[in-house]
């Protein structure tokens, strides 16, 4: 039999598929011709324990002749070491078909506990699936209602499991707030929850809302509609006060531009400066800074442009007339409405990090306790009291008419009658505050 050589196996061809070829050694080839040429597929026999065996060593040209030699006297070794290992490797395939199955098994026992802690998914995970799909869409991309759960719902109900979520576990968010004396937190808060929890009904994660037996009406007593008008001696009052309040300049000119214009106090404070053209006396509010999405332009009166140019002035270096401190955007809409609130805390210690206790009183009304809101409520009352048309004022408010009817077959724009209402109004008003 002798060596075989290269030469020989690369001169095998068609006629030479599944001949057997030996070399001296033991070491049998079988030969398969396919597209691309010739292979050997080279088994060494052997004999143990009485028995005549083979095994594999390699395939040419796969591997080299002298590679399959070195395995083959490899193995040798082996055999005359008292292994066989043609049962060494059967054991081999044995074990690592175990160690697959087991693998299997265990991949399979975790998709089980992930299908388990899926099916049981806890609030904190529906919070973050209601805030991908609703949320979102809300103009601030739901930052607002996040901090609001961050901060009183999720730290005590937030691990679990939404099916496992009772009435009792919901009134105890409730109860926590309203033990801070924050009844109307307590029912935004749970309006919150009522919505996330029917978001979930309605795709299938529970059968039942645990909210559902809960009446708003009993959270903090029953909701009162504000309707606090400031009256002209008291905005006769305020213009003194503000000097003496210790309102930033920019605050003070808020609180005017809010009464003067009827705007709500976030469209002011989220405002570019591009949107406010003081040549034309035109400030344009886009869809995505008013509450309804749709763009309001509002014709300033002299009154009013005259307060938005000292804003303008004051912040020249920002792209916003009421930028936040690091300068990266506009200044949160709570911080006007702060101000003003903790300056009528008559008998009370000013809030944490605010104003000091001197200023605490500074911005009282004999009316009672006011807002920015109650600024723009305000403005719209005394254009009606001058003779305007409350049409006229429910547009410069930009509400949406509720009449569809109207809504839909009434398209005067009203730019007229707006434009003289803010006139009116700012012409009013600069009486009233020089007085």
């Amino acid at each position: 039999m002798g060596k075989l050589t290269v030469k020989e196996l690369q001169a095998l061809g068609l006629n030479d598929d599944g001949k057997k070829i030996r070399e001296d050694g033991g070491l049998i080839g079988s030969v398969r011709i396919g597209a691309s040429g010739a292979s050997v597929y080279f088994d060494w026999r052997y004999r143990f324990d009485g028995k005549v065996k083979q095994i594999a060593v390699g395939a040419w040209p796969k591997a080299s002749l002298a590679s399959i030699r070195a395995e083959r006297d490899r193995l040798k070794v082996e055999v005359e070491g008292g292994t066989d290992p043609a049962e060494r490797r059967k054991v081999e395939r044995l074990k690592t078909k175990a160690d697959q199955i087991e693998a299997i098994a265990e991949q399979e026992t975790r998709l089980t506990d992930l299908a388990t802690q899926q099916a049981r998914l806890s609030v904190q995970g529906l919070f973050e699936r209601w805030a991908s799909v609703d949320l979102i869409r809300r103009k601030d991309g739901g930052a607002e209602v996040r901090r609001m759960f961050e901060k009183d719902v999720l730290p005590l109900i937030g691990a679990i499991a939404v099916e496992d979520v009772r009435k009792g576990h919901v009134t105890g968010v409730v109860d926590a707030l309203l033990a801070r004396g924050v009844a109307r937190m307590a029912k935004l808060i749970f309006s919150l929850i009522r919505q996330m929890f029917r978001f979930a009904v309605d795709r299938d994660i529970i059968e039942a809302d645990p909210t559902a037996s809960i009446r708003k009406a009993k959270i903090g007593g029953k909701d009162v509609e504000r309707d606090r008008v400031l009256s002209e001696d008291e905005i006769r009052q305020l213009a003194r006060q503000t000097l003496h309040a210790g309102l930033t300049q920019t605050t003070e000119a808020a609180i005017w531009i809010a009464l003067s214009t009827c705007c709500r106090i976030g469209e002011l404070l989220n405002a570019r400066r591009e949107h406010v053209d003081l040549e034309r006396s035109v400030w344009w509010i886009p869809p995505e800074n008013s509450k309804n999405g749709k763009a309001h332009t509002i014709h300033l009166s002299g009154f009013a442009a005259h307060h938005f140019a000292r804003v303008k002035e004051l912040n020249s270096a920002s792209p916003w007339l009421y930028p936040d401190r690091a300068g990266t955007g506009p200044v949160c809409d709570k911080t006007v409405t702060k101000q003003i609130g903790d300056r009528q805390r008559p008998g009370l210690l000013p809030m944490k990090g605010r104003a000091n206790v001197a200023l605490a009183e500074t911005l009282v009304l004999p009316g009672g306790r006011w807002t920015p809101h109650d600024l723009r409520r305000t403005g719209a009352t005394i254009m009606v009291s001058l003779g305007l048309l409350p049409e006229v004022a429910e547009r410069c408010l930009n509400h949406t008419e509720e009449n569809k009817v109207k809504r839909t077959y009434q398209r005067h724009s009203y730019e007229v009658e707006m434009r003289e209402a803010w006139r009116v109004l700012g012409e009013r008003l600069t009486l009233l505050a020089a007085t």
